[in-house]
């Protein structure tokens, strides 16, 4: 029986166990999408990715990400920590494209006086897109809290992408711990907005200036809460520099996963472009698990 050698990586911290693990598996290219998803659900990891030859030579990989349920075209941290498994395996690998469904990831790979990776920085795929305004009411009933716990003035709970969707939503500093997931609330939210396709994800958040704490719930997509969510940070930073007209870039410090005792910090910068609103996201990661898996 064939078998892909795997390793898992916890992503956005500096300690093994905490921040968000990772299953990055090499090889796959002959399996088909029904077994690399039952390989995904057998990790029962929020994402794994599968890192298989590229299409175009002169980049680095294709890397394929799965959560539990369904591919994903773009995710931050199996971004960030797929690069770091591939800086460790490649002691001269400084810069990193990775294809995607969403598009190409560039990747920079940040590396301490001993030669091993310290830290690894992703360009976000796409510009900031910005969709349609959620109900304040949504936001409650799928979070089991009060409509006064949603804060609006800064911008309305709205969907944003860099290349995947999510709802995103301002709370109190004192909300943002009450926060229990309503399954069935969820199923309706996602019914009631089909245009979101399989997911209704939402990432909410609070902030004093530059500091964001945020939480991010997907049920739906079989997990309950992410511990370090790259993917909806990233447009949620590009969103508050698109609400500062006067400014050409803004750096945002984000913890994440504090409830659920897996601490994460994400170094997010937003800035206008040409083609739009971009992100770069940063983050360590450490190595906790090697071998194979027989497939």
């Amino acid at each position: 029986m064939p078998s892909l050698p795997f390793v898992t990586v916890d992503v956005f911290t500096d300690k093994r166990f905490g921040g968000n693990p990772l299953a990055v598996v090499m090889g796959g290219q002959a399996l088909d999408s029904a077994t690399l998803q039952a390989i995904a659900a057998e990790f029962n990891l929020s994402e794994t990715t599968f890192v298989l030859p590229p299409a175009d030579p002169a980049n680095t990989a294709r890397v394929r990400i799965f959560n539990r349920t369904a591919e994903m075209a773009f995710a931050g941290h199996p971004m960030v920590g797929t690069a770091f498994v591939l800086a460790c395996q490649k002691p001269d690998l400084a810069k990193a494209t990775f294809e995607i469904l969403a598009g190409s990831v560039h990747l920079t790979i940040n590396r301490g006086p001993s030669g091993l990776p310290v830290d690894v920085t992703i360009t976000t795929p796409q510009p900031l897109s910005v969709g349609e305004i959620i109900a304040v009411e949504v936001i409650a009933r799928v979070l089991r809290l009060f409509p006064d716990d949603v804060v609006v003035s800064t911008h309305p709970p709205i969907v944003v992408s860099n290349g995947n969707p999510y709802v995103v939503a301002e709370l109190t500093s004192e909300a943002i711990t009450r926060c229990s997931p309503d399954p069935e609330a969820f199923r309706s939210a996602l019914a009631a907005h089909p245009q979101l396709g399989t997911r209704f994800s939402v990432h909410v958040y609070c902030k004093r200036m530059r500091t964001l704490r945020a939480r991010m719930f997907a049920p739906l997509a079989g997990t309950r809460e992410d511990p370090a969510t790259g993917s909806a940070n990233t447009p949620l930073a590009c969103l508050l520099l698109s609400l500062e007209p006067n400014s050409a870039n803004a750096s945002f410090v984000i913890h994440q996963g504090v409830e659920m005792g897996r601490p994460s910090l994400l170094h997010v910068e937003a800035r206008r472009s040409s083609n739009g609103i971009i992100a770069t996201l940063r983050g360590s990661c450490v190595k906790v698990m090697e071998g194979f898996i027989s497939v």
